[in-house]
């Protein structure tokens, strides 16, 4: 496949003693010891969150700066209609950071950042230190274990892969390479996440029995325009098709939308249980263990062909100690932590007690405590600089989805899987465990 590039003005390169960026960068993992130097970020993924993380990369400009960005589409506007609202995509992109960091008074222009349509040309670019992935699911774990393999650092989107083998080998090829990584489950930075965890990691809810991980309904309906289209001009579809099947391009399947369909994203399902179930797994400490029974029950799919990902769904778990858990669309917004002393709920901005001293700022929990971060973004560059893990590694962010994933194979079969954490394998069920490790990429991506 043909790599396209474009870049504005030339590849920045500080200099710090007569020593270049991709050297500091090489001396940063040998020694582990802090340089001066900003660490030079590529952003892979130029939609609505890709310019979350870019506000975020702003923001630290003092410790980081944006070098290059890549997206397979030019301009577009999301799900709105053309030229409605914020414009988003390779060029808007490159515009929003150049006046971002003007805002800041950092100096520069948007001729310091090189722009590609080819994400492999970014990784190429030999200022990069680091990398960030915005990109639909399909690409997070092509994109990671490109990055990884040429010694890069790499925050990355939640769900952290789209099928369970890819989790698989990104958390182990992570380990492997002792490179950093941060999940974009960005609820281990809240403080609010971190109380309800800290509460039953204290002991203060007793013996925790059961949870309650509350999540949106999927797709019932088309979501955009269904109609065939033509693939606009500015967008490279079969690129950003990628290692997944090309689909025929309709508006109700692409920008936003694309996680209804399997062959893209895991649905709504997929798309929040790296939040809420993430912060259930923290808590109780399984960042690197599972449940050891799940079962899928009451899926309901949408009656258009457009999506296959379900709209009602319950993902029943036990875990060790007796532990049950329900992941459900059913279930309030947020996570419900229900143990043997009292209760915790906690969602984005509210976070109610059964004891309503537990919620005041001023309770201290205990001994107990998870590594506190308020900066998502800001843990993950500080961890660049000292080679800590990161508040959200990558097998915790692998581990906290894999109950969704075992739900899809127990609805496919119709029937509850034994899983072995340890192994990461399917009990005495062979069909079971290889239709959950099944990956098949589209030539000539492997």
């Amino acid at each position: 496949m043909k790599r396209g590039t474009e870049s504005l003005g030339r590849r920045e390169l500080l200099l710090a003693g007569g020593i270049g960026l991709s050297r500091i960068g090489l001396l940063h993992r040998a020694s582990g010891q802090t340089a001066n130097e900003r660490i030079q970020v590529g952003v892979i993924g130029l939609g609505s969150r890709g310019y979350n993380l870019i506000d975020a990369l702003v923001r630290h400009h003092d410790h980081a700066r944006i070098v290059a960005i890549c997206d397979v589409d030019t301009t577009h506007y999301r799900d709105r209609a053309w030229g409605t609202g914020n414009a988003f995509g390779l060029i808007p992109a490159g515009q929003k950071i150049a006046a971002g960091y003007a805002k800041q008074g950092v100096q520069g222009s948007k001729g310091d950042i090189a722009r590609y349509s080819d994400y492999r040309e970014l990784l190429d670019h030999s200022g990069v230190d680091a990398v960030v992935i915005a990109t639909p699911d399909h690409w997070h774990a092509k994109c990671t274990l490109d990055a990884i393999s040429l010694g890069k650092d790499v925050y990355c989107e939640k769900p952290v892969t789209h099928l369970f083998a890819e989790g698989q080998a990104v958390y182990r090829e992570v380990q492997k390479r002792q490179a950093v990584f941060q999940t974009g489950s960005q609820q281990r930075s809240d403080r609010l996440f971190r109380r309800a965890v800290e509460l039953v990691r204290n002991g203060v809810l007793g013996q925790v029995h059961t949870i309650k991980v509350g999540q949106q309904a999927g797709y019932a309906q088309p979501m955009g325009d269904s109609k065939l289209e033509k693939v606009p001009r500015q967008l490279n579809y079969d690129f950003w098709c990628g290692p997944s099947q090309v689909l025929p391009y309709m508006r109700a399947r692409h920008h936003r939308w694309w996680r209804g369909h399997s062959a893209y994203g895991g649905g709504v399902l997929m798309d929040w249980i790296g939040h809420h179930n993430d912060i259930a797994h923290w808590a109780l400490g399984l960042d690197e263990s599972g449940p050891e029974e799940v079962e899928a029950i009451d899926w309901t799919f949408p009656e258009t062909d457009i999506y296959d990902t379900p709209v009602r769904y319950t993902i029943r778990c036990k875990y060790a100690g007796g532990v049950s858990s329900t992941i459900s669309s059913e279930n309030p917004a947020g996570l419900e932590l229900i143990g043997s002393e009292g209760s915790v709920f906690v969602n984005r901005g509210k976070l109610r007690t059964s004891d309503p001293r537990w919620a005041k700022p001023d309770f201290v929990p205990g001994s107990a405590k998870v590594t506190v971060s308020d900066d998502h973004m800001g843990n993950f560059l500080s961890c660049i600089r000292t080679r800590q893990e990161t508040i959200a590694p990558a097998e915790a962010g692998h581990r906290s989805i894999t109950p969704g994933h075992l739900g899809y194979v127990s609805n496919a079969l119709g029937r509850p899987l034994k899983w072995d954490a340890t192994e990461e394998r399917v009990v005495a069920d062979e069909e079971a465990d290889q239709k959950l490790r099944h990956v098949e990429y589209r030539q000539p991506w492997n």
